[in-house]
């Protein structure tokens, strides 16, 4: 069962800090203590980046990690939106909206190592989990994956196994490939859980391999989350039901972590 969702706040939060990891990527720190001090690794906010009605609706984004009073986000500029987080200064303040949605279940401690599979952006909530797990001294190989070179984030990961299709860095093919490759030698090494987000084709893929090896999973999807609180109804998914059929969820509600059982592939 998935841990439960945590208290909400929406507060104005300020800018402390903004610093580019990539050609499109920033990490930006907001100053919100009632948000910090309830997060868990999976949860998300949802950031108004100004006072007009361009653009209208907020923008969600993992929290990527908490320091104190302080949370981050990794963001990529997009559109409009996030051109306006990217491009905001020390002090502006927005209104944020969080924690929200449920989070990566690690009270269980039913495995002995933690695979974190990530592609592109995937990589937001990897560091709050890192952190989390070897807090409860559990052992972490993060599995990154992108086209190139140039879309690898590892931003203060530790312990990286890289895979790139054209293989400009690291394996040469996808993240599910060098899982493949390397499931014999850490089967070895105790029981195994896998953490991913990412694009939705390769979650589905990092679910398709879970089954095949028995290996429990549970996957962060992507969605458009105009409210995140279940009103909107912007991020209906679909997913299997226990007797075998299929269902409509709110991510918002009942995600974005869910059990990749249930995932329709």
């Amino acid at each position: 069962m998935m841990p439960e969702i945590v208290p909400i706040a929406d507060i104005p939060a300020a800018i402390t800090s903004s610093r580019k990891i990539s050609r499109d990527v920033s990490i930006i720190t907001f100053e919100c203590p009632e948000i910090a001090a309830a997060a868990r690794p999976g949860n998300f906010v949802n950031i108004k980046v100004n006072a007009s009605t361009q653009p209208l609706l907020r923008r969600p984004f993992s929290i990527h990690n908490v320091e104190g009073s302080t949370i981050d986000i990794m963001a990529k500029t997009v559109g409009c939106g996030t051109a306006i987080l990217a491009d905001s200064a020390c002090g502006d303040t927005m209104q944020v909206l969080g924690p929200l949605g449920n989070c990566f279940n690690t009270s269980e401690c039913t495995f002995d190592t933690a695979l974190l599979v990530s592609g592109g952006i995937g990589t937001a909530p990897m560091f709050f989990l890192e952190k989390k797990l070897t807090e409860q001294k559990t052992a972490c190989i993060n599995f990154i994956g992108g086209r190139t070179s140039e879309d690898l984030l590892r931003y203060k990961l530790s312990n990286c196994r890289i895979a790139t299709d054209d293989g400009s860095e690291g394996f040469r093919g996808t993240v599910v490939d060098l899982l493949e490759n390397n499931i014999g030698q850490m089967k070895e090494n105790g029981r195994l859980k896998v953490f991913a987000c990412g694009p939705n084709p390769m979650l589905k893929a990092v679910a398709a391999f879970c089954r095949k090896h028995n290996i429990p999973c549970e996957v962060s999807l992507e969605s458009v989350m105009g409210c995140g609180i279940g009103i909107c109804y912007g991020c209906s998914v679909e997913v299997t039901t226990p007797e075998g059929g299929t269902e409509s969820i709110l991510l918002c509600r009942e995600g974005p972590v869910i059990d990749a059982d249930r995932l329709v592939l």
